[in-house]
């Protein structure tokens, strides 16, 4: 027997007629006939009484109808998972950030994948460079959101939005009297930056704006972290427009009044890649990236 056989017994008993059921199923009277008769003969029971009437259940079918209907129903859930699973309707997508999701464009993103996608299970992982670089190489990431060059090996890349740079200074500094900056003011500056073992990327970054003169202190912690040293007076840093929605004290945030002052992110996952959740994530981005014209 098989699950063949089970979705007949149950089309038969639905219609209560082999000719029918038959019709329904597209084949022949007697293929049905005979699949039942053999499925019978297998369980050693007689599961139709039939007649003129057609056919109906006998006590022993009525039994053998239970397990029967929850082995399809099981059978069902199982095609259900799959062709959700295969459209990228439902899965996981573990998903590596640079800097946390606050604010516009990127956090707006993230709500409507959610409404759109509610049975795609994303989990975040807020990593230095090269540990998301390390991550997409071993596969314990599926995508990652990067702002920097330092990403490219063996991944697929594209870029998603684009975003404004502004300066976090102590509260009490002399140019928190200003209202917007530029590069020539803050390169005599202490610019403080995160940097983990032989990763620079930070400081390659603003190095690119200020030059290679600029004095870093650099500090393996987070951005939070940095944002306490620049309250306390420890120098300033630079940082992306949304992450300036956070308040930390002794903290302010000024524009910079350069045409270059800017950052792009982009979305890197690996070629390889066969999730079908993670080949909508990116599909997703780009194409909002794009209706939305973030870039």
């Amino acid at each position: 027997m098989d699950v063949v056989d089970f979705r007949y017994l149950s089309v038969a008993v639905e219609t209560g007629n082999l000719s029918r059921a038959a019709e329904s199923l597209g084949i022949k009277p007697s293929t049905i006939s005979r699949r039942i008769a053999r499925l019978e003969d297998e369980l050693g029971v007689t599961i139709f009484e039939r007649g003129s009437f057609g056919i109906r259940l006998t006590a022993a079918g009525r039994e053998v109808m239970v397990p029967v209907r929850r082995t399809l129903d099981g059978f069902d859930s199982v095609l259900q998972v799959g062709k959700s699973s295969g459209s990228g309707m439902s899965g996981h997508v573990r998903l590596g950030v640079r800097m946390p999701p606050v604010g516009k464009p990127l956090q707006p993103l993230l709500a409507a994948w959610r409404d759109q996608h509610p049975d795609v299970v994303l989990t975040l992982h807020e990593l230095n460079d090269n540990e998301i670089s390390t991550a997409l190489a071993e596969r314990t990431l599926d995508a990652a959101l990067v702002t920097t060059p330092t990403l490219r090996r063996g991944a697929n890349t594209i870029s998603v939005y684009r975003e404004p740079l502004v300066v976090a200074l102590p509260q009490r500094h002399i140019l928190a009297s200003y209202d917007s900056l530029t590069w020539d003011l803050l390169r005599e500056q202490t610019l403080l930056t995160q940097g983990w073992n032989d990763s620079y990327s930070a400081r390659a970054f603003y190095a690119s704006f200020l030059g290679d003169g600029v004095r870093f202190s650099s500090h393996p912690a987070s951005k939070q972290s940095i944002m306490a040293l620049v309250g306390a007076g420890f120098g300033i840093t630079l940082t992306a427009k949304s992450q300036s929605e956070v308040l930390f004290p002794g903290v302010v945030y000024k524009p910079i009044a350069e045409d270059d002052a800017w950052l792009q992110v982009e979305l890197a996952w690996r070629p390889t890649s066969e999730d079908a959740a993670v080949g909508r994530f990116v599909a997703f981005m780009r194409d909002e990236a794009r209706s939305r014209r973030l870039l």
